[in-house]
């Protein structure tokens, strides 16, 4: 049976793993108080248990690139579904925080190939000027997933207790890698396709680099980071994960410490800023199209835009310090996760955008990589500063990090030209 607008789906397909992912990867984050007391770790010790995620995820995200860029997405994304279930219910077995790192680290291990498979995804099944509103909306999932964490994994341990917590969101992956192995095919081979949509999805993209056989060619790394357009993705990364990592897994935390709140309110209000993170996720996908049909911008320029306009927005966060209550201190961190979901989006489409499909995956993975040392990196040092210096000049910082990233986009992809991006220009 042939289905209209196919593409559509996929892209539903793929935004219900992302959130069975991020929900799997925030249950520590909304479980952080009660497992401090029960595992009886201090936030250093906290940060070094969300750092051991951070580093294997860092790693990975170009290692998992590169397999799906190898095996496929049909197998490959089914695969680490399968992995990061079984390491997130091992979660419930930890002991003290040294072992709760030990699964963490398995968890980045396997969650790292998320977001490269959604890229390479939407670079196989969309035309380039539909791109953004597709990223926009798996995207939405990242948010979704943690949106949903905060009442969901409270509500479970309330019932019976964290362990339980941790193998319900865990075992959802099952049900995702099932659905991925039964529904996916590229659009090439997908028998649902009409043939007006895969002519459509078709005429609309970059024709593919392929070698003198027919073949495509395989990814080369060394020419990936030699290019400017790499860089140009990279350090605005590096530079924004700092926010998402921060909202990820430290609000809770936050709001117990800083604003008092206890687990119930913490289940009422936490999951606030990721609904509106889903908000800006979806808007930054029209954001770009938006900018070129009212303002004339190329597809590059229209994306960096959407990208300025975000960080502008991450002023809110830097402001949390001047409040005085937690419910405006929300709606602060509100605005923050709908400001870093919009450059999010758009960043993440400049992977697409700019890369020739045969790379798309591994491009994607090491531009992830280079958030993820970002996000690491300022996860230890609010471990270690947030009981002396305490949290809101760290708020600050994030509002620079994006101000800062998005001028160096502009500097460093402002002139690229994507019409030919087969051949878009090398640094």
């Amino acid at each position: 049976m042939k289905i209209s607008g196919l593409r559509w789906w996929i892209i539903g397909l793929i935004c219900l793993g992302t959130i069975i992912n991020y929900l799997a990867r925030n249950s520590l984050g909304v479980m952080a108080p009660t497992l401090k007391t029960e595992l009886n770790f201090s936030t250093q010790e906290y940060s070094y248990v969300v750092g051991a995620f951070q580093l294997a995820y860092t790693v990975m995200q170009p290692v998992c690139g590169y397999i799906l860029d190898f095996l496929g997405l049909k197998a490959g994304f089914a695969l680490f579904a399968v992995f990061w279930s079984i390491a997130s219910c091992f979660h419930g077995f930890a002991t003290g925080w040294m072992s709760l790192a030990f699964f963490r680290g398995l968890l980045g291990i396997s969650e790292a190939a998320a977001i490269p498979a959604g890229i390479k995804a939407v670079a196989e099944w969309f035309p380039n000027k539909e791109r953004s509103v597709a990223v926009g909306y798996f995207n939405a999932g990242t948010s979704l997933g943690a949106m949903l964490a905060p009442p969901l994994v409270i509500f479970v341990q309330l019932q019976y207790n964290w362990k339980a917590a941790f193998l319900v969101t865990g075992a959802l992956g099952f049900l995702f890698a099932a659905l991925w192995w039964l529904f996916y095919r590229s659009p090439k081979d997908h028998p649902a396709l009409t043939d007006g949509e895969r002519d459509y999805i078709v005429n609309g993209q970059t024709p593919p680099v392929l070698m003198a056989d027919g073949s495509r060619p395989k990814p080369k790394i060394g020419e990936i980071l030699s290019t400017k357009r790499f860089w140009g993705i990279a350090l605005p990364r590096f530079l924004a994960e700092p926010a998402w990592q921060t909202f990820s897994f430290w609000i809770p935390l936050y709001l117990t410490t800083e604003r008092g709140m206890n687990i119930k309110e913490i289940a009422m209000f936490a999951w606030l800023p990721f609904l509106a993170a889903d908000m800006g996720g979806i808007l930054g996908g029209y954001l770009s199209p938006f900018f070129m049909k009212h303002f004339k911008l190329n597809l590059v320029r229209s994306r960096l835009a959407g990208i300025v306009f975000g960080a502008i927005c991450m002023i809110g966060p830097g402001c949390i310090g001047l409040v005085s209550d937690a419910y405006t201190a929300i709606a602060l961190f509100c605005v923050g996760g709908f400001a870093h979901q919009i450059i999010s989006a758009l960043i993440n489409t400049l992977s697409a955008d700019v890369f020739p499909g045969h790379e798309v995956a591994t491009a994607n993975g090491l531009t992830g990589m280079a958030s993820w040392i970002g996000g690491l990196s300022f996860s230890l040092v609010v471990g270690a500063l947030a009981n002396t210096i305490g949290y809101n000049p760290l708020f600050v910082c994030l509002t620079v990090f994006d101000l800062l990233g998005a001028c160096i986009a502009i500097t460093l992809l402002g002139n690229l030209v994507v019409e030919d991006t087969a051949v878009a220009e090398k640094a």
